[in-house]
């Protein structure tokens, strides 16, 4: 019996290609979408799961209140891992002070390359549950030996051992293997760190800090069994409160489990950040995938009607009610098993594509029961749901009705069609403009005055001893060959001002709290960022005095309230500074957010090389000449370099990819709905194909007869615009909120949307009205 039902099935599949094509393949994109935005989420919702004890581990987080706003970060002051190690070992059952993911230079034997470390102490290893390979945990405890990644093994020694072997860091200091751990997955906090090492090194200056109030490194605790982390971290609030005056400063722990999706805080507590991204493609996910559905139900509850009847004769000859039930659900399962594979195939194939989107290396669970479950449980109930109305509406009929034609489909069976299809386009006008207003905001940060020029701008770390020895002849040369304008040392790379400390200046209120962005550049510093002085003058080399300047960006200068800050004296760690100049604000932190307040000095340490290349010389040939004088003062070492303007354009990186992800998502669920707004139209004109003959005969021309079969469509369209316009507003308005520097959404945006998917809708449905208007009434009139 079953066979019978699959073979009807497949014949009325054969039969009816066209709706067929169009009901499985608009599933089968709705399926893979959804799959893909899963296994997106998935990815999120697990991130550092790979970490055994992540539901015991935390970070520790600090919380400053500058200017009655609080900010949060998890950058600590050295001393507090001690004092938890020491003062709270009923609550810890691991310490461990971590600085953050640098870049090192590796030499063994003839091989050279960077790679990427950090500073830990030895509990780290045990922590985190790293995988060995070879080696111990137990490597960290001696100064001088180091753990590295299994990738990082391969590439500096091949196939042979790496255990013992000897590697040159930085050329300044040698560390010898002893562990090979599996490289941390890319969903994981410490994803591209390549080797930790050991935090007793002397050459590991966090091990020397012992201001508490110099933030500069990161730590991480494993709670014992049964501590409950909330009470912990009321426990340990207040710790910094008795070593610091200057400022009100209070410490949190914030749980493994949440790092990732909720980083971003407000008032010292975790107040979102990318959970709101997982949340925005679950929801797309969804109703991705419902519109696909509706596709499914329009066509095959349109198309029943047709079939009408098939299932009056099948009763008349003896077939019960549950047999035609069983038939049409049959052929309904077998559409939508048709589109799980066809999806299993798009996913498959797209994924690469995908990953380069999102940024992820995301891969599809064969081998998980767990998968294989949800999908096939998926599969059936899409299958039942879609052929439901035929099976059960169709099938209750009496024969005697049907076959004498008083079946007739009125609004009750035309409305709920209508209502899918106004559904349809409501979700994907939403999304459409939701994307607009995206991309909106992301080349609203792009416009924005950053206080300086990055084209042609470049860094490079000062990582040894022979490049800082060589810097002053390295930068005549390339002067004298022409292919740098101008070049400077900076602390920071001009991208990213990560240094925060106070200064004091004359009137200034004892209880106001504000951290500045410390910068220490050279005197060419400003003309080579070509940065907009305001007011006073730049360092001058020639001035040994401007050791004692200080330049301060317009914020600062309106925070230290001085009508005219030329010539005041303000105090930094203990030294007097005379301002002799005023920025225009350089945006080194988020493009959305408001400026923050910034001084630079000439007394202080430099680790970075800024140089502007020339104009006159093509990017690729300047690059290669200035390498090769890099090389022959620093043989030792490679030339390693980044573009400003690439790492600026990191600061948007994530709204950037969501935007194009919203974009892909977008552009599917329109062609979703387009091709289920062209199967009810073809049905449609169909279905009127004797009223159109009529028409015609009468007189009617090709254009009336477009307008009459085009208006309902383009009515529905009407309707969902009036839906989505208002939603989309209310949605992205709570979005922009978290920006403070942010794009006004007007009108014309929805002008424009609503304009593209009317012209969507018409262009689908013309074709099919159209093609009805065009055909000759002769044959349309012709007896059946």
């Amino acid at each position: 019996m079953y066979q019978s039902y699959f073979k009807i099935a497949w014949r009325n599949l054969v039969k009816n290609k066209g709706y067929s094509s169009i009901n499985i393949v608009g599933l089968a994109i709705g399926m893979a979408v959804a799959m893909s935005i899963a296994l997106w989420v998935w990815d999120e919702v697990s991130f550092d799961s790979y970490f055994t004890n992540r539901e015991r581990l935390a970070q520790v987080m600090v919380s400053q209140t500058n200017e009655g706003v609080t900010y949060t970060h998890g950058t600590v002051q050295m001393p507090l891992g001690d004092a938890l190690r020491n003062g709270y070992a009923s609550d810890f059952n691991s310490v461990s002070l971590a600085s953050g993911n640098n870049s090192f230079m590796l030499t063994h034997n003839e091989t050279k390359l960077p790679a990427n470390g950090m500073w830990v102490q030895h509990e780290f290893s045990s922590m985190f549950t790293l995988k060995m390979l070879s080696g111990n945990y137990a490597a960290l405890n001696n100064p001088s030996t180091m753990l590295i990644s299994s990738s990082l093994a391969k590439s500096l020694f091949g196939e042979d051992d790496a255990l013992n072997k000897s590697i040159r860091i930085d050329t300044r200091f040698d560390l010898v293997v002893g562990g090979v751990y599996e490289d941390f997955p890319y969903n994981t906090t410490f994803q591209g760190v390549k080797m930790l090492l050991p935090w007793d090194n002397k050459e590991n200056w966090l091990n020397r800090q012992t201001a508490w109030t110099n933030h500069c490194g990161q730590l991480f605790v494993l709670l014992n069994d049964a501590v409950d982390l909330q009470g912990a971290s009321e426990k340990i609030k207040a710790v910094p409160t008795s070593h610091i005056d200057k400022w009100k400063e209070e410490v949190m722990l914030h749980p493994m489990s949440d790092l990732h999706l909720y980083n971003a805080f407000e008032n010292g507590k975790a107040s979102g950040g990318r959970i709101q991204f997982v949340w925005l493609f679950g929801v797309i996910g969804v109703f991705v995938l419902l519109l696909a559905c509706i596709n499914f139900m329009n066509l095959s509850t349109a198309r029943s009607e047709k079939r009408a009847k098939e299932v009056g004769i099948r009763k008349t000859i003896g077939s019960i009610r549950n047999q035609i039930v069983t038939q049409f659900l049959s052929e309904s399962i077998m559409l939508s098993t048709l589109s799980l594979v066809i999806s299993l195939v798009l996913v498959e194939l797209s994924l690469p594509y995908f990953n380069m989107i999102a940024d992820k290396r995301i891969a599809v669970p064969w081998e998980s029961t767990t998968f294989w479950l949800i999908i096939i449980t998926f599969t059936l109930f899409t299958g039942l749901i879609a052929g439901s109305y035929p099976a059960f509406y169709l099938s209750a009929f009496k024969p005697v009705k049907i076959l004498k034609g008083a079946f007739i489909a009125g609004r009750s069976a035309v409305l709920p069609r209508k209502v899918l299809v106004v559904v349809q386009f409501t979700v994907s006008l939403t999304l459409i403009i939701g994307t607009m207003i995206i991309f909106w905001q992301i080349q609203h940060a792009r416009e924005r005055s950053a206080g300086y020029n990055r084209d042609g701008l470049i860094t490079v770390g000062m990582y040894s001893t022979e490049l800082r020895k060589n810097v002053e002849v390295i930068k005549n040369e390339l002067l004298q060959k022409g292919v740098i304008e101008s070049m400077a040392l900076s602390s920071q790379s001009p991208a990213h001002f990560s240094n925060n400390n106070g200064i004091e200046w004359r009137g200034k209120d004892p209880g106001l709290v504000v951290f500045f962005r410390n910068v220490g550049v050279t005197p060419d510093y400003g003309k080579t960022v070509g940065w907009k002085l305001i007011k006073g003058r730049d360092f001058s080399p020639d001035l040994p005095s401007d050791s004692s300047a200080i330049i301060v960006n317009k914020n600062a200068a309106r925070i230290m309230g001085f009508e005219d800050p030329l010539g005041e004296v303000v105090t930094f760690r203990g030294k007097q500074f005379t301002v002799i100049g005023v920025t225009e604000d350089m945006i080194t932190q988020s493009p959305y957010a408001s400026s923050e307040p910034s001084f630079f000095i000439t007394d202080d340490w430099m680790g970075f090389i800024v140089m502007r290349l020339s104009e006159s010389v093509p990017t690729p040939d300047a690059l290669d000449k200035v390498q090769k004088v890099f090389k022959k003062h620093d043989p030792a070492s490679p030339f390693n370099f980044s573009f400003v303007n690439a790492d600026y354009a990191k600061k948007y990186s994530t709204e950037e990819r969501i935007g194009n992800l919203s974009a892909l998502f977008a552009i599917l669920a329109i062609f979703i709905s387009c091709l289920g707004l062209f199967g009810l139209a073809s049905f449609v004109a169909e279905q009127r194909t004797k009223e159109i003959g009529i028409r015609k005969v009468l007189g009617a021309t090709v254009v009336s007869i477009w307008k009459m079969l085009s208006k309902e469509f383009v009515m529905l369209t009407f309707i969902a615009c009036g839906i989505a316009i208002p939603i989309s507003f209310i949605l992205m308005d709570k979005w922009l909120v978290q920006y403070q520097y942010r794009i006004t959404i007007t009108w014309q945006l929805f002008a424009i949307a609503a304009l593209g998917i009317l012209m969507l809708t018409l262009i689908t449905v013309s074709f099919q009205a159209i093609k009805a208007a065009w055909a000759s009434p002769v044959k349309n009139l012709r007896s059946e």
